[in-house]
């Protein structure tokens, strides 16, 4: 259990927020969200211990083991990667590597051999005998494959190094689970697994998140970072989303109910203040005017940007065309005799191995160059391509308006600085150079590019990743009402089943299935499940 009483929390002259009192409990899950900057996860470090407050203070049981899943993918290069999983009891670790110093010493003295029993005992006290194996499990059940298990870190794959950290959290059932951004560059299964995990979780969990769908699986509790101060809410976020909704507008309800009181009260008064027949009663609705309080409205941190797609003209019947395309680098194929048609109306997901899926839209949009086959889009195709990874194009030191004029010419700059501040860049930040831009930005500034391009296909590859809940609300909206057709790859599950029409999944031992079904029915077809663990299984 955490007790959190009276905390506040400033940097300078900012304050992240204020005043907060509140109870985090055994056996439930709390979704941690807000606005981007409004503290989420400064939170979390004030509750693990690495930032201090300002005021109040924290109060965590003596003996409780805090969890906190890392971010930093490279920390751990050097040890291996079922280390580093038993890593998430420290204490258990710093034994295991205690004893085996113990036990390769030449010189082994009597108070060695204490010391050794002493670890022995503590050793079997923390289960250590089966630390090895419940490791692995946890690493199997996330996807990480035996054959890596006694790498070197350094020899992982970023996704894989995201799993084997996110099993160092969830290690021998901490106390206190501190998630941030678990589902960040996870496959299906794995979260799906993690979902299941957290949902028969005991302790208590606090998660950061901004997959909707992954909140409404696992959260009993929303807290809400707003207005300066913390919310808490019985339920998932859409019980959160339509609790704070429905309290806004009866907030709203309320004042225009007082503000139509006062009008007439003040109508009163100046009608019938000077009659003297009629002062008392002007006298006394002048008292009852001074007690009414109008319920003080803060603006919200909340922000949603303005993303709306449109075009000038539609494509023909047939979008595109792939035909055994197929991409070799240094003998192996990467990519093998992809074929498929996009036909007017489609909206598909991709599914299947990051690198295959950027791989493929990468060739489609002649950043990459493939091996053989062909692909052609229709004659009024006219393109626009979020890239997962954009950091490439942020390198220079010009401002978001010059940035974006490099690509699309806009005379009117005045139009041009609504049009950002509609994306949330308003007076001086069109002048923040691209380079020092944070990840959410830069994808809004790309996605603000695509709307200026006013293309009829869309080819987004992750772009949700670096933005907050508002944006990615504003962009599931607009793919949806979009007209023309969409290519797209997402581990966004909300995203996904609202968006999708059709989904395409490419295995990395080349099967191909295509199916012009819902992303939500796609995934729960037993064929496809077995179909995916067959997969899983070769690749061992």
């Amino acid at each position: 259990m955490i007790t959190v009483k009276n905390v506040s929390l400033r940097f300078g002259t900012k304050t992240l927020f204020q005043d907060v009192n509140l109870k985090f409990v055994d056996g439930s899950c709390y979704g941690l969200i807000g606005a981007n900057g409004s503290g989420k996860s400064t939170f979390l470090r004030l509750l693990n211990g690495t930032l201090e407050t300002t005021s109040g203070e924290i109060i965590i049981p003596k003996g409780e083991r805090i969890s906190t899943l890392e971010q930093d993918h490279y920390k751990y290069d050097l040890e291996t990667v079922i280390e580093v999983v038993i890593r998430g009891n420290q204490r258990l670790y710093d034994i295991s590597k205690e004893k085996n110093e113990l036990y390769n010493k030449e010189n082994f003295s009597d108070a060695d051999g204490i010391r050794l029993g002493e670890l022995e005992a503590e050793f079997l006290e923390l289960n250590g005998w089966e630390a090895e194996s419940e490791a692995g499990e946890l690493l199997s059940n996330l996807g990480v494959s035996p054959d890596l298990h006694y790498l070197k870190m350094k020899e992982l794959e970023n996704n894989a190094k995201v799993k084997v950290l996110l099993a160092k959290s969830l290690f021998q059932n901490p106390d206190i689970l501190l998630l941030d951004e678990p589902t960040n560059n996870l496959d299906i299964d794995a979260i799906n697994w993690l979902s299941e995990f957290l949902i028969n979780y005991q302790n208590c969990c606090i998660v950061v998140s901004h997959d909707r769908h992954f909140l409404n699986n696992v959260c009993t509790h929303i807290v809400d970072i707003d207005y300066h101060k913390m919310t808490l809410y019985a339920g998932n976020y859409d019980f959160w989303r339509e609790s704070s909704e429905l309290l806004l507008r009866q907030v709203k309800e309320a004042n225009k109910k007082k503000e139509e009181k006062i009008k007439e009260l003040q109508d009163f008064i100046a009608r019938f203040q000077a009659n003297a027949s009629k002062s008392k009663q002007a006298t006394s609705r002048k008292k009852i005017l001074e007690k009414i309080e109008l319920e003080e409205i803060v603006p919200s941190s909340r922000k949603y940007p303005f993303i709306d797609f449109k075009f000038e003209k539609a494509n023909s019947k047939e979008v595109l065309t792939v035909d055994n395309l197929t991409v070799e680098e240094g003998g192996v194929k990467l990519l093998d005799k992809i074929s498929f048609s996009v036909l007017k109306g489609d909206k598909i997901t991709f599914l299947g191995s990051n690198i295959q899926k950027t791989l493929l839209f990468d060739v489609l949009t002649k950043n990459k160059k493939y091996t053989r086959g062909e692909f052609k889009f229709g004659v009024n195709s006219k393109i626009s391509y979020f890239k997962s990874d954009n950091t490439e194009y942020f390198q220079g030191n010009e401002n978001i308006l010059e940035w974006i004029s490099n690509y699309k010419k806009i005379d009117d700059i005045e139009l041009l600085r609504g049009f950002l501040g509609r994306m949330l860049f308003s007076g001086d930040d069109v002048f923040k150079s691209v380079n020092v831009l944070s990840g959410g930005e830069k994808a809004r500034v790309v996605l603000a590019l695509m709307m200026l391009e006013s293309p009829n296909v869309l080819i987004l590859d992750e772009p949700t990743n670096h933005l907050d809940l508002e944006s990615i609300t504003s962009l599931n909206k607009a793919m949806v009402n979009f007209q023309g057709e969409i290519l797209f790859t997402s581990q966004d599950f909300e995203l996904n089943k609202t968006v999708a029409n059709r989904v395409i999944e490419i295995f990395e031992n080349g099967t191909i299935v295509d199916r012009r079904v819902p992303y939500e029915e796609y995934i729960q077809d037993k064929k496809i499940k077995e179909l995916r663990e067959k997969n899983r299984i070769s690749k061992k």
